[in-house]
């Protein structure tokens, strides 16, 4: 099992071997600040049992969560407002809020042109949405692929290697996890792209030194779009 402080003990050594390098999180983390403000409206899309916004929640002028899975939601750390409710069709009227966060949602999306036009919708003019997604190029993705054609494979793997909850394992879909997906989704929906980065990180197969060493390698040799991570900024122009 690769616990997640064992993980972050690999990041740290993998910033002394890159210089610069960032995780995803730290990243998403600075994209978010930079689009907060105490007037701010925030949509946290898929918040679960919490996440980014549970640091910034108190400090905007409204930030709500939301979530399909009505057992997350009566957990959530971050004490702001909940609502149970499916993505594509939100209880919230057009306009309503000037940043929506999706983070590790899109994966899990049947649908996500339709998911994407409602976020749109709740957007205000200027608006964005910040996406963090698996990016499905990548060779863990691919072979993550074949819960499709046998979903018990990731409910077993999942808690046995990160120690997930069986609970916490849902279906995905990928289909909004690659560039080329995401700008035809973005021009479909009506929204800019304003940023987008392909972010890798070797640590998810760091399950030893060793493993750790080969990761690296291996991560080296990959081309740079198949990094694990995508991070997304669109606008609503």
């Amino acid at each position: 099992m690769l616990p997640l402080d064992r993980q972050n003990q690999f990041r740290q050594r993998l910033k002394a071997l890159r210089p610069g390098w960032r995780p995803s999180g730290e990243i998403l983390e600075g994209w978010v600040r930079e689009r907060l403000s105490p007037q701010a409206r925030v949509l946290d899309l898929g918040c679960g049992r919490g996440g980014v916004m549970e640091l910034f929640w108190t400090s905007v002028q409204c930030s709500v969560g939301a979530d399909a899975d009505l057992s997350s939601l009566r957990e959530n750390r971050a004490g702001m407002p909940t609502v149970a409710t499916l993505a594509d069709d939100l209880p919230f009227l057009d306009g309503s809020f000037d940043l929506v966060l999706a983070l590790w949602l899109a994966e899990h999306l049947a649908d996500p042109a339709r998911v994407l036009a409602e976020v749109r919708r709740v957007l205000a003019p200027g608006g964005r949405v910040i996406v963090l997604t698996p990016n499905r190029l990548h060779p863990l993705l691919r072979f993550n692929q074949l819960s499709r054609a046998w979903p018990d494979l990731q409910r077993r793997l999942v808690p046995a290697l990160y120690g997930r909850a069986d609970a916490d394992t849902f279906r995905v879909y990928y289909r909004a996890n690659t560039a080329d997906e995401w700008r035809g989704l973005s021009a479909r929906a009506g929204l800019r792209i304003a940023r987008f980065q392909v972010v890798s990180d070797p640590t998810y197969l760091a399950f030893g030194p060793a493993l750790f060493r080969i990761a690296v390698w291996f991560d080296d040799i990959l081309p740079q779009a198949w990094g694990v991570h995508l991070l997304v900024e669109l606008e609503r122009p």
